[in-house]
């Protein structure tokens, strides 16, 4: 697939990264000519310096012949200027911008065909604050991602001594949770994969991937690891673009204060805020947060531009006394060394984002793509479609399909036509039921299921992507 990617920072950098591996054609666009010559120092990928917004400089970048226009610089306007250019001038068949004001995704409308032609608008600062909520939702939880419309979640994990998982095999943990459906698709130990099988027994410390249905995950929560104290108290360092979002999603539910280095922004927030207390100060200002009562937190979560101050003020609320602190950390070399020490977790923005921009290049009927573990696994929902003779998966137990090693079908979902004579609201849209099948190994998968596959390495997915993709003579 030809990709052009413009902008080429962390958001930019991280999707050429993750696509150069799998033999795309990728050009980078950016004005900075020193990020370009990093990149290709590092990938095998083309650079164009200039202005995104330019006819000429897209023109230069092969946009008449591209398949998928990526517009992720730092600003909207660029972004939907390019996408507009794109769509009238090269007639570019997808394109994909990243949109950061709220004024503009408060309007989707002006992201139609006949107005601004943007057919996937991205904003990473909601992604992340949607991350980060759900962490705070399942505080035992390292990741929590949905599939299927929410339909579906995939929860990660990490087993600790003297927990209910440790000592135990899958078998055996299946057998105690007869309530609460769920189904191990991978396990991680000391950073190398684990075929989770029945007689598979997990050791403290694993990194632990289940998927279940939504509505079942804190039952199978319960059974597979201690339950937290629920978080009520909240600490936000940083009132940037994420943090703002943040707190407006929790300040009703939850106790919130917000620390915010400019004085003017945090007069701001304390305007736009009703119920959180904004604090005007340094987050690694050890005073300020001990007079805040740091210690008292249930959850430190810094969010601020730096990574630096990230990373000290979580430390310093660690040692301070707060119960979990989680820090947002752009460069990845830093997320990789401080997951699970003192930093319960890390979050890497550009990899938070890059399973929306994934799930447009995977080959198939790909709905959604999570990557796990800093890029080197994958999670996609894939559609099935055709027969038994035209497809390698429809009309097949999970046992028979020829899933490459380390790639598990975790969930189907499957939707049900209501019969005539059903209860059905007018206006409710199509009358159907929406059943969620955790998978074994004689479920049948069927045409038009939704399928929750699990890959241990992103070197499979192409396999599997295969796998789906429907034969020639298929109508």
């Amino acid at each position: 697939m030809k990709i052009i990617i413009l902008g080429a920072g962390q958001v930019g950098s991280s999707v050429a990264e993750a696509l150069c591996s799998e033999a795309n054609d990728i050009t980078v666009v950016d004005n900075d000519e020193s990020r370009l010559k990093q990149l290709q120092d590092r990938l095998d990928l083309r650079t164009i310096a200039g202005n995104a917004a330019h006819p000429r400089v897209l023109t230069q970048a092969g946009a008449a012949d591209a398949d998928l226009i990526f517009a992720v610089t730092r600003s909207d306007e660029t972004n939907l200027v390019a996408c507009k250019l794109a769509a009238k001038l090269f007639n570019t068949p997808t394109r994909i911008a990243r949109i950061r004001a709220p004024d503009y995704l408060a309007h989707p409308e002006i992201f139609d065909a006949d107005s601004l032609a943007v057919d996937h608008a991205i904003c990473p600062e909601q992604i992340i604050t949607d991350y980060i909520v759900k962490l705070i939702e399942f505080p035992e939880a390292l990741q929590v991602l949905e599939f299927a419309g929410g339909k579906v979640s995939l929860v990660a994990v990490r087993a600790f001594h003297g927990g209910p998982m440790v000592g135990h095999a899958l078998k055996d943990i299946r057998r105690r949770m007869p309530n609460a459906e769920a189904r191990v698709a991978a396990i991680f130990r000391q950073d190398a994969a684990i075929a989770p099988e029945g007689n598979t027994v997990i050791e403290a410390d694993d990194e632990v991937f289940f998927i279940a249905a939504t509505e079942n995950i804190r039952g199978a929560l319960r059974e597979l690891r201690r339950m937290d104290k629920p978080i009520r108290r909240v600490m936000i360092g940083g009132g940037g673009n994420i943090g703002r979002r943040l707190a407006v999603a929790l300040e009703d539910s939850y106790q919130v204060k917000i620390i915010e280095h400019s004085k003017a922004n945090a007069e701001r927030l304390a305007a736009e805020l009703s119920r959180a207390l904004v604090l005007a100060g340094d987050v690694t200002d050890e005073e300020l947060l001990a007079t805040e009562n740091v210690g008292d937190m249930d959850l430190y979560c810094a969010v601020t531009n730096d990574d630096e101050n990230n990373i000290m003020s979580s430390l310093l609320a660690r040692r301070m006394g707060a119960r979990k602190v989680v820090a947002l950390i752009n460069r990845t070399a830093y997320v990789n060394l401080l997951q699970a020490g003192q930093i319960d977790i890390a979050i890497s923005p550009a990899q938070a984002v890059i399973g929306t921009l994934l799930a447009r290049v995977r080959r198939g009927d790909c709905v959604a793509v999570h990557s796990l573990r800093r890029g080197a696994a994958e999670a996609l929902e894939l559609i099935a479609h055709g027969d038994y003779k035209s497809s390698r998966v429809v009309g097949r137990r999970i046992e028979e399909i020829n899933l490459p090693k380390g790639a598990t079908i975790g969930a189907i979902v499957r939707r049900h036509e209501r019969q005539e004579g059903e209860h059905h609201e007018p206006g409710a849209g199509p009358a159907s039921d929406v059943e969620v099948i955790v998978a074994h190994h004689d479920t049948v998968i069927e045409s038009e299921d939704h399928v929750i596959v699990f890959a241990i390495n992103k070197h499979m997915v192409e396999k599997v992507e295969r796998l789906f993709q429907v034969g020639v003579g298929f109508v």
